[in-house]
């Protein structure tokens, strides 16, 4: 049996813990499988696909999440939803999109719940934030979205039942869906702290640093607080059942990505 070719799509692609998720999850699952990284500009993601002949299955993430969808013959129900990709898998009559994020987003947000009826702002208005903001609304709460560009922030409330809203909208959960406080620019935030208001969940999809300047600085003034990780792990889970049929152990594949940020600590 020829072995598979899995592997992400991204740029820059310095910062992603996809290869240590994935590889563990082939080891823990007997799968022979290879997980490679490819810096893909934007743009360029077509082109990438055309060279990956004897792709079996690649993991899309920034800048690509929307231009992915195009790029597949078969289509999941939630990434159209969404208007998103995270994940082609190769099929018989060729790629099929799904997008797992929004599952990642559930999974991380479940054990502070429940959600229904609560407000949650969303910052950004990306690939990222339509799947949280697809997420959000399954779980029955009020979405306002805010980002730099309205209008982009007008074209995804309207396409995924959320309202377009401010910084200083009031909310129960915040969800920075940017790339904000990410490495290397970790002293950047979404959001000024005045802005962070007891009583709430500040939620961050950026993992690397786990603990960002948002979470940081909320933590301070008393708010629960969620990171990245949980999101990416689960979210992977999902990937690897879609291809293979199998579910990988989310706390195995979490202690990896954390061993692996450890070692990577300055």
């Amino acid at each position: 049996m020829t072995r598979a070719r899995c592997g992400i799509a991204l740029h820059p692609a310095g910062h992603t813990l996809s290869p240590v998720l994935h590889r563990t999850a082939y080891a823990a699952l007997g799968l022979d499988a290879e997980f490679e990284v490819w810096d893909v500009p934007p743009g360029g993601l077509a082109a990438k696909l055309a060279e990956l002949r004897d792709l079996t299955q690649m993991c899309v993430s920034l800048p690509h999440k929307e231009s992915a969808l195009a790029l597949a013959r078969e289509v999941s129900e939630a990434a159209r939803g969404i208007g998103a990709a995270n994940t082609l898998t190769a099929r018989a009559g060729g790629l099929a999109a799904d997008n797992t994020d929004w599952i990642g987003v559930v999974a991380a947000l479940e054990p502070h719940g429940p959600w229904t009826g609560k407000r949650a702002l969303v910052l950004g208005a990306g690939g990222a934030a339509r799947a949280v903001v697809f997420a959000l609304r399954r779980l029955g709460m009020e979405v306002a979205l805010s980002n730099r560009t309205r209008e982009r922030a007008e074209r995804v409330a309207t396409e995924l039942g959320a309202r377009v809203g401010s910084a200083a909208d009031p909310w129960e959960l915040l969800v920075n869906a940017t790339s904000v406080g990410m490495s290397p620019a970790a002293d950047a935030t979404p959001l000024d702290a005045g802005l962070l208001r007891p009583g709430g969940l500040v939620f961050d999809t950026v993992y690397r640093p786990l603990e960002t300047r948002l979470l940081r600085e909320a933590r301070a003034r008393g708010l629960a607080v969620q990171d990245g990780l949980a999101m990416l792990v689960h979210q992977a889970v999902e990937q690897l059942r879609i291809w293979s049929g199998k579910r990988a152990d989310p706390e195995l594949l979490r202690r990896a990505a954390l061993e692996a940020l450890r070692s990577a600590a300055p």
